[in-house]
């Protein structure tokens, strides 16, 4: 994975998150495809879970490809909520409504 990522991908992925509009989400995907890594969607997930060593990003506007919100990142939900994101069930967002368009 040494290869694979290195700080130019992770700043890449960062600027891309850091450009989501509040109230919006973007999936793991859909975050991979802007950064050219098509089928590294695990690979954004690997660089969000790290990015309190870089700066401060709202990485809380990254869900899965149903909308569902990360099992691990208890704060998730709330930040989601205070920028007016209602979910369609406990753990996912309507990605229909709240999908961040490009």
């Amino acid at each position: 994975m040494s290869n694979i990522l290195n700080e130019e991908l992770i700043y890449l992925v960062l600027s891309i998150v850091e450009e989501i509009p509040k109230g919006k989400v973007a999936t793991y995907g859909q975050v991979a495809c802007l950064a050219g890594r098509l089928k590294n969607s695990r690979l954004v997930g690997k660089i969000l879970s790290m990015s309190e060593f870089y700066g401060e990003y709202p990485c809380h506007r990254v869900v899965n490809c149903n909308g569902r919100i990360a099992p691990f990142f208890t704060e998730q939900r709330q930040l989601l909520e205070d920028e007016g994101v209602i979910f369609k069930n406990e753990t996912c967002v309507d990605l229909k409504q709240y999908q961040w368009e490009i």
